[in-house]
């Protein structure tokens, strides 16, 4: 207690030895405890919220350009070609639709007339459809069902034929074969040359030593018999067990069997023959001592007489065989040609197909659609004027030739328009044909309406940013508007017409992650004075939007809100203010007031 006594008597003293750093010493801490201690007043966050509503959106392209005394358009054919007529001159005043050139037309008139004759051609068609069947129609309808019948019955009556004219060549064939069969039997295996040894070793035994491929030879002829020869047994039999009443099947079956047995039959005879030439040859060359046997020349005159004999019933046998195949193919295609016959005499007598009249009236509509576009094209190689005006400049000449799209003339008119630079984005949402506001800063009570007649296709670059100039032509003139005057311009781009729409600041979000803000009206206070701005007891919450064209003012909701809905378009953050008193400071004694 003593020590705290001490203290304050020292710092009593020292106040007042010092009293003037004491006086400032105060004063700093009383103005601080005022700065850092005074009162405070909360201000609430406030809301101000607007009505999704229905409206119009008007989505505009902004730019500013000049006024250019005259409209100035480049006159450009649409087709390549020579120039055969030019129906105006430099400095000539014309009329929107005259005629300024003329190209070389012949080939485009030739598709027009082409095209016309096509169309005609289809339209007659159609015509014949929708018309009744006539009697004539009818009548030769009927005749060809009924000739492709007796064409049938015709070729049904040669089948039949054919069949007898079968079995009589393999009776005629069977006349001949045993003799053949039984006389090249003889030939190779009676003993005529030697007594004991069949004809066909003693004639190799004569042969053999000229002849080093002798026995090849005879083996050839000794086995094409035996084959022939066990083909003929079966095939004799068979024969012998048919008659006149067998089947169609039976016949050809008899008739190929006979067919292949008479070629195993004539190629035995040639190897036979084959053989016994071999053998007069090698007795008859030089060097041999032995003279041929008188039998050896009357065996092969034999195999000669067979040969011709054999393949005069091949030729018959195997005409035979195609005549009926042929005949058996024309009854199927008879049977073809009665069903379409009868099909169409159905048709003819049933009336024209519901199907066939819609494809030709389809039909009837490409040609026109031909022909209108033949038409256009013609309509290409003239060349008129779009407008009322002057022909300020002319490079068309009579037999010149020109490429579609190149410049001919160049027109110009009175009329005045704004020339306006828009940025790449802008551009290409910008059309010929569009609406577009103008003003004009010399003429602030000045609004006019115009429409855009022309868009760069190549942009001017500047600095990185490239721009392209569009002409608005002026509905209006007005007097007042000059050359060189600056205009803004308003182009419209699209216009939505009783869309639902929201004020923009009430859109938060990017890309498509879109969302306004609401609040539960539950827990709403309007704030006094005021009949949008309102106090909130809860925090808004989100709703996602879907969003479409946008205007300066307004966003148009495609879904996510509807009509009536309450949205916040502007939120007054909380803040604290402190409560202090204007032009007021601390006062100290002995320095003064405060400013």
């Amino acid at each position: 207690m003593a020590k705290i006594k001490n203290v304050l008597s020292g710092a009593r003293g020292w106040i007042f030895k010092h009293k003037f750093y004491s006086l400032i010493i105060s004063g700093i801490l009383i103005g601080g405890g005022f700065y850092f201690f005074g009162g405070t007043a909360v201000v609430p966050t406030s809301y101000t919220l607007g009505t999704a509503s229905k409206g119009s959106i008007i989505v505009t392209a902004e730019s500013t350009g000049q006024v250019s005394a005259t409209s100035q358009v480049d006159i450009k054919p649409k087709a390549s070609g020579e120039i055969v007529y030019v129906g105006v001159t430099q400095g000539q005043q014309v009329k929107a639709g005259a005629l300024i050139a003329k190209l070389d037309a012949s080939d485009a008139e030739k598709q027009v007339r082409d095209a016309q004759a096509s169309l005609d051609g289809a339209k007659i068609a159609l015509a014949k459809l929708q018309q009744p069947a006539d009697a004539l129609s009818k009548i030769q309808t009927e005749n060809a069902l009924i000739t492709a019948k007796q064409n049938k019955e015709n070729a049904q009556d040669d089948l039949t034929k054919s069949y007898e004219d079968g079995l009589n060549a393999i009776a005629n064939a069977f006349l001949d074969l045993p003799g053949i069969i039984s006389g090249v039997d003889g030939i190779l295996y009676n003993n005529s040359i030697s007594t004991g040894q069949d004809n066909y070793a003693a004639y190799y035994d004569l042969a053999k030593p000229y002849k080093a491929d002798a026995k090849d030879y005879m083996d050839s002829s000794i086995e094409s018999y035996s084959t022939a020869r066990v083909a003929y047994d079966k095939n004799f039999s068979d024969y012998k067990n048919s008659s006149r009443y067998s089947s169609s099947t039976a016949v050809e079956s008899l008739l190929s069997e006979t067919y292949d047995t008479t070629k195993k039959v004539s190629e035995a005879i040639k190897n036979s023959k084959n053989f016994l030439d071999m053998v007069t040859d090698a007795l008859t060359g030089s060097g041999s001592e032995i003279k041929p046997p008188a039998i050896l020349s009357t065996h092969e005159n034999q195999l000669q007489n067979y040969t011709g004999t054999v393949n005069n019933h091949l030729g018959s046998l195997l005409n035979i065989i195609n005549t009926i195949k042929n005949d058996k193919e024309m009854i199927i295609s008879s049977d073809r040609t009665i069903a379409e016959k009868t099909e169409a005499l159905n048709k003819l007598l049933a009336g024209t197909d519901p199907l066939d009249l819609q494809t030709q009236e389809l039909n009837v509509k490409q040609k026109e659609n031909t022909l209108l576009d033949a038409k256009q094209n013609l309509n290409d190689y003239y060349v008129y004027a779009p407008f009322d005006g002057v022909v300020a400049e002319l490079s068309a000449r009579k037999g010149d030739s020109v490429s579609a799209g190149n410049a001919i003339a160049v027109m110009i008119t009175p009329q005045k328009t704004a020339e306006i630079s828009f940025n790449e984005v802008d551009i290409a949402k910008i059309k010929i044909g569009q609406k577009s506001t103008l003003t004009f800063d010399a003429i602030p009570d000045l609004n006019m309406t115009g429409q855009v007649i022309e868009i760069d296709s190549i942009g001017a670059a500047s600095q990185g940013v490239v721009s392209y100039n569009v002409k608005v032509a002026m509905d209006i003139q007005d007097e007042r508007i000059k050359s060189g005057m600056s205009v803004s311009a308003s182009v419209i781009l699209d216009t939505r017409i009783n869309v639902l729409v929201v004020a923009n600041s009430a859109v938060k979000g990017q890309a498509d992650a879109k969302y306004v803000e609401v609040l539960d009206e539950k827990n709403l206070t309007v704030a006094s004075g005021t009949s949008q701005v309102y106090y909130s007891s809860v925090l808004p919450t989100r709703k996602s939007v879907t969003v479409g064209e946008s205007s300066d003012l307004e966003t148009e909701i495609i879904s996510g809100l509807s009509e009536g809905d309450k949205v916040i378009i502007k939120t007054t953050t909380a803040s604290q203010t402190a409560a202090k008193t204007s032009g007021s400071a601390v006062r100290i004694p002995g320095f003064g007031g405060g400013r």
